[in-house]
């Protein structure tokens, strides 16, 4: 298989039927893209779930049967990916193809080629799409339509296997970008690591504060809900996410702390007209993401 172009795979497992794998899965059976999909996992419940729900044409916990496929998607928690991959590892037919939808690329993509290295291509991929909910209850079809999925080679990729998983995405609706692994991790890191960490920042020094006795949390308004909105997204797994991507996130955190205490400064100055065209410029770059 390796070096060509792959055909319409017989089967389709994706271990992990949450949000990401689930609503990948029913979206895959949808688009036809596979002979049949089927879910692995080790929580019989969202299994269970995943299989009433039509995501999956039907569901296992055996490693053994969950291996025999043409393609495997890991959609399990990022920390989790390495090992699940090791454990399918041998029992997977040689040319398998590998890939994954986690948020950190650089370190963990490694670990996947190594877990992977006797068996078949490796493919890393982070469709840019989710939301606070989890589980496969929160799975749907149109999750990835019209977003983007960035596709991450590195220099041993097989090129036959990267047009493969981009033809998978663009089935599904997502709009395909391909970068270094690298790259993708200091981007993420801005948009999507640092806003999380802010927003559990932002709900813990208001709910921590009191104002005469007085929760503000009981006063927040929709700009506060707004604002701090993914900071119900689950702990443990952003936990993982946030420290596999230290380094990039250091450096955000560093150039968030330099934009505070500038506007920090313009406050304690009291100079209105500064703060006002600091504002600006910050609102300007909002409304030109809203055109995109």
């Amino acid at each position: 298989m390796s070096g060509q172009a792959h055909t319409k795979p017989a089967r389709l497992t994706v271990a992990g039927v949450g949000l990401i794998g689930g609503s990948f899965a029913v979206a895959a059976r949808a688009a036809k893209i596979a002979g049949e999909v089927v879910g692995f996992g080790r929580s019989a419940q969202s299994l269970e779930t995943a299989r009433a729900r039509g995501l999956v044409d039907r569901v296992t916990r055996d490693a053994r049967e969950a291996a025999a496929a043409d393609v495997i998607l890991l959609a399990a928690p990022l920390a989790a990916c390495a090992g699940i991959a090791a454990a399918l590892a041998p029992h997977a037919r040689s040319g398998t193809v590998l890939t994954d939808v986690g948020s950190v690329k650089a370190a963990p993509l490694a670990q996947l080629e190594a877990a992977w290295a006797r068996v078949g291509p490796v493919v890393g991929a982070h469709p840019i799409a989710g939301a606070e909910t989890a589980g496969p209850a929160a799975a749907r079809a149109d999750l990835f339509r019209g977003r983007v999925c960035i596709l991450t080679p590195t220099p041993t990729t097989d090129a036959g296997a990267l047009a493969f998983v981009r033809g998978l995405w663009e089935a599904v609706g997502a709009r395909v970008e391909e970068m270094p692994a690298t790259v993708h991790d200091e981007l993420l890191a801005r948009v999507s690591h640092l806003p999380h960490l802010v927003a559990w920042a932002l709900v813990g020094a208001a709910g921590r504060a009191r104002a005469a006795g007085r929760d503000p949390l009981d006063y927040a308004g929709s700009g506060f809900r707004d604002t701090t909105r993914i900071a119900a997204s689950p702990a443990t797994l952003w936990a993982e996410i946030l420290l596999a991507n230290r380094t990039p996130l250091a450096r955000g955190l560093s150039e968030l702390r330099a934009e505070l205490a500038e506007l920090e400064r313009l406050v304690a100055a009291g100079d209105a007209g500064a703060l006002a065209q600091a504002l600006e410029a910050a609102r300007a770059l909002r409304l030109r993401l809203e055109e995109r």
